[in-house]
């Protein structure tokens, strides 16, 4: 695939696979950028254009795209991505999986709060009310930065429950460490980790996305596309290898960030996320490139 035909994408050209018992294509779309226009969250976000994020995932879904991450707690003044989501794609289609997050949010003013296991049901609440659904599909309990290491065990139990109860198919985790994992599935079956992981990356990262698919649990990184930019987004300066792998298939950047993070094995799915319907079909036909054994393994050396 080059640049050429790019508009002949589709999210099923990445392959599939499966978050339990529901398959997706790879490709997915992550809805985190749905509600605001440009880089701040909260009260000082810019809200999006509604008509706009409503074509989008419009969009997406006609590209083949049946994996959707969101969050209650993705919002800005006048708009919500969940509520978005219902707006657009409700009644949703049979194969369309919506993944969203808990334990933390943010109250109106846009500042960060973090639930008590008692409050996780709430949460739940609160998505399954704005996405007009009796169900969630998964939920990922999302630790803080803060805590890289000790135990999960107490929110995640309180998930299980919520699972055991019929509000919730499947769990996963995200920004977790091997260890909490672990312990995660001695509680209940985790069907996906979401970490931070992009080119760059340490070796530490590399061998749990392997762990992982060892064990048959999808890996589905946030920020692949944007690096070390994190929540700002892909900085203007890219290193020279993937510039030069770019040129090399006439593909754009993130492009070939997104090929890269698909082929780093089957069972890593990819979430990008974009309110602009041009990227979103940049993005969707990255599921077709195909790197070469030499490109792979320059840009994983990339730091």
């Amino acid at each position: 695939m080059t640049s050429g035909t790019i508009n002949d994408g589709d999210a099923a050209s990445a392959g599939t696979w499966k978050l339990g018992d529901l398959t997706v294509n790879r490709l997915g779309f992550g809805a985190m950028r749905l509600a605001q226009s440009g880089e701040a969250f909260g009260a000082d976000a810019i809200p999006s254009d509604r008509d706009r994020a409503v074509r989008v995932l419009r969009r997406a879904v006609e590209l083949g795209v049946n994996h959707i991450d969101t969050a209650a707690f993705y919002f800005s003044p006048l708009r919500s991505a969940n509520e978005l989501i219902n707006r657009a794609l409700a009644p949703y289609a049979e194969d369309l999986v919506i993944t969203t997050k808990v334990w933390p949010g943010r109250d109106p003013s846009g500042n960060w709060v973090w639930a008590s296991p008692e409050q996780l049901r709430g949460q739940v609440e609160e998505n399954l009310r704005q996405l007009g659904r009796d169900h969630l599909d998964v939920v990922n309990l999302r630790v803080p930065r803060g805590r890289a290491t000790g135990s999960i065990a107490e929110h995640f139990g309180a998930l299980a429950e919520l699972r055991e109860a019929g509000l919730v198919r499947h769990l996963g985790v995200s920004n977790v460490s091997p260890d909490q994992l672990a312990e995660a599935r001695t509680i209940a079956p985790v069907v996906c980790v979401q970490n931070a992981y992009a080119v760059g990356a340490p070796p530490e990262d590399h061998e749990f996305v392997r762990a992982c698919g060892e064990q048959g649990i999808a890996f589905v990184p946030f920020f692949a596309v944007a690096g070390p930019g994190r929540e700002s987004g892909a900085t203007g300066t890219q290193p020279e290898e993937i510039l030069s792998v770019a040129r090399a298939h006439g593909a754009t950047p993130a492009q070939i960030r997104l090929a890269w993070t698909l082929q780093r094995g089957p069972h890593v799915l990819a979430i990008p996320g974009t309110g602009n319907p041009d990227h979103l079909v940049e993005n969707v036909a990255a599921g077709a490139l195909r790197l070469s054994e030499d490109e792979m393994r320059l840009l994983t050396r990339t730091g």
